[in-house]
């Protein structure tokens, strides 16, 4: 099920990032910028978890530079790509972690 808001914690258990590298991340991205509720703490909508599964995809993924990424942003090329469910991530993010482990085993 879709929610409508992600808090720092589900997005960092959700993409295997820390929260530090979120908060970084909108320093160096000005195109993700999550919303504060009433407490101060940050919510990101769907469409922010998406970007930053692209972002994490071209950093770690492609081997692209922080200026390439956001060379990238700029152009809009990442709009065309449909993003994933949070539930389609989730799922992947597990077999990934269940991949390693077995790495590991072997």
């Amino acid at each position: 099920m879709k929610k409508l808001y992600y808090s720092m914690g589900e997005v960092s258990k959700l993409t295997g990032l820390e929260p530090h590298v979120l908060r970084n991340w909108e320093k160096t991205y000005t195109e993700l910028s999550p919303k504060k509720n009433s407490a101060g703490n940050r919510v990101y909508k769907e469409q922010e978890l998406a970007l930053i599964f692209k972002i994490k995809e071209l950093l770690h993924d492609k081997k692209y530079s922080s200026e390439g990424v956001q060379e990238i942003l700029r152009d809009g090329e990442i709009k065309d790509t449909p993003p994933l469910s949070a539930e389609a991530r989730k799922d992947l993010n597990e077999i990934k972690v269940f991949l390693n482990d077995l790495l590991e085993r072997l």
